[in-house]
């Protein structure tokens, strides 16, 4: 399978630095992020997804379906592709990068996950969807941290991805066998 993981356009947590963890709080594209995923969608307008999915975020599902704007597949929903878990939810970004700073792929905030519990999230998604759609074409429509854990997955070592930057709207192209 092949899969595309895109992060969702800028968001309002974005501009203001602020985690957003929790899904049921609703935090939206700007409108420099619907712009975003416009242009994404214009990109990825050749590609011929077989299936799509997009996290529990209302901005992910928001850029899920704008770059779905082409396309026949239909959107499914799926927590595991959600946001990292910190338990942080409201306070600065900052706050965060501090806390991970000494070991970013095992320390964990009180309420949260380390990124290796996130990995392990991802590689039950990944492998599910691989064993579905062996030779399917998916788009997935995440976040940085859950991007980062999946390409981490393909790594030899994760402590060179953990660290990484993806931009808003950008994302990473993977091959996945289970």
């Amino acid at each position: 399978m092949k899969i595309i993981l895109i992060r969702h356009g800028e968001s309002e947590a974005n501009v203001a630095g602020l985690i957003n963890d929790d899904p049921l709080r609703p935090v939206n594209l700007t409108q420099r992020g619907r712009a975003q995923a416009e242009a994404a969608s214009n990109e990825l307008r050749a590609m011929r997804f077989t299936h799509a999915y997009a996290s529990e975020f209302p901005r992910a599902l928001q850029t899920a379906k704008i770059l779905l704007r082409h396309h026949a597949c239909p959107l499914q929903i799926d927590a595991r592709i959600n946001e990292r878990k910190t338990g942080m939810d409201g306070l600065p970004v900052k706050a965060f990068h501090d806390l991970v700073f000494p070991d970013p792929l095992r320390i964990k905030p009180e309420h949260g996950e380390s990124f290796l519990e996130q990995m392990e999230r991802l590689r039950g998604f990944m492998d599910e969807i691989a064993a579905r759609y062996p030779e399917g074409l998916v788009l997935a429509v995440s976040h940085e941290n859950p991007i980062l854990a999946a390409q981490a997955l393909t790594a030899d070592d994760p402590e060179q991805i953990v660290l990484g930057k993806i931009a808003n709207c950008a994302g990473v192209e993977l091959e996945w066998q289970c």
